[in-house]
């Protein structure tokens, strides 16, 4: 199934703990890179959350964000430790007579900033973590779906282009025959107009060998082949950007080999269709994970 690599999922949930909301992000990369923002007390969790995502996404750039509201005190009031609030204003004034001179006042929002001034109610550490991971979880699940669906639509337009290459290639192979006759007898008359008395012999080589550089058959045969390999690439269920940049490269080519062999009006048309149309496809492919 085709993912794209971009998408968007917020979860939030409460708790008696509080309130803590996941959000994350996804945005197309070569590689699966993983960026982290976790309050400082769950740092310890980093590791597992980048192993969780590496199971769900296989390439992207996924930024995951943590945000973390603990519970107040009771009816929602802020409890503060004032022993240690009394402690740090006492420090500040003894420093100040330390140093001969009046202590500054202190702003009393830069007391209530100090480390565990505000208290919070305790909480199981390991609980807690063990709900944040299964939220993490839920929100990966919004992630996939999200890159699933878009995925959807892609490999829809993917396999539309497709469809409309193999009509130009199947078109361009009927008109190959006529294409050709019509080269060889327009070169046959310019040849024995030139030199009336040129062996015929020698004319009908050198028109076989003419026709033979710009017959487009073989070129058009590694054309159906890789349009079928796209097709093919696009039902698997692994990560598939990387296998269908390349054949995007080796459709490419073959579009231009038409060209640069092109010696009718019908063949050049066919080739700037086909690259207009390729080129479509690898600008959408790139979301592809």
């Amino acid at each position: 199934m085709a993912r794209s690599m971009t998408a968007f999922a917020r979860l939030e949930t409460t708790g008696t703990w509080g309130r803590a909301m996941w959000e994350l992000r996804s945005v197309n990369h070569r590689y699966l890179e993983v960026g982290l923002r976790l309050p400082e007390e769950f740092r310890v969790l980093e590791g597992e959350v980048r192993a969780r995502i590496g199971k769900r996404c296989n390439r992207g750039k996924v930024d995951a964000v943590l945000r973390l509201e603990a519970a107040g005190g009771e009816a929602g009031q802020l409890r503060v430790n004032t022993d240690l609030a009394r402690q740090i204003v006492e420090a500040a004034q003894n420093i100040g007579r330390l140093m001969d001179q009046q202590a500054a006042p202190l702003n009393p929002l830069d007391v209530l900033r100090w480390p565990r001034v505000l208290e919070t109610p305790e909480v199981d550490f390991d609980e807690l973590s063990q709900a944040l991971l299964a939220q993490l979880e839920r929100a990966l699940d919004q992630l996939v779906d999200t890159r699933e669906r878009e995925g959807s639509a892609l490999k829809d337009l993917v396999l539309g282009r497709c469809a409309v290459m193999s009509e130009l290639a199947a078109g361009l192979r009927v008109r190959v025959p006529e294409i050709i006759q019509s080269i060889r007898t327009r070169h046959a008359a310019r040849i024995e107009e030139l030199a009336g008395t040129l062996d015929p012999v020698r004319i009908e080589q050198e028109c076989a060998l003419l026709i033979q550089r710009l017959d487009v058959a073989e070129e058009l045969d590694r054309l159906e082949a890789h349009l079928g390999e796209v097709t093919r690439v696009m039902q698997q269920t692994q990560p598939i950007g990387r296998r269908l940049d390349f054949l995007m490269q080796e459709l490419n080519r073959e579009a231009n080999t038409l060209g640069s062999k092109s010696a009718h009006i019908d063949t050049s048309g066919a080739s700037v269709e086909l690259k207009v149309l390729i080129e479509q496809i690898r600008e959408q492919i790139q979301n592809i994970e």
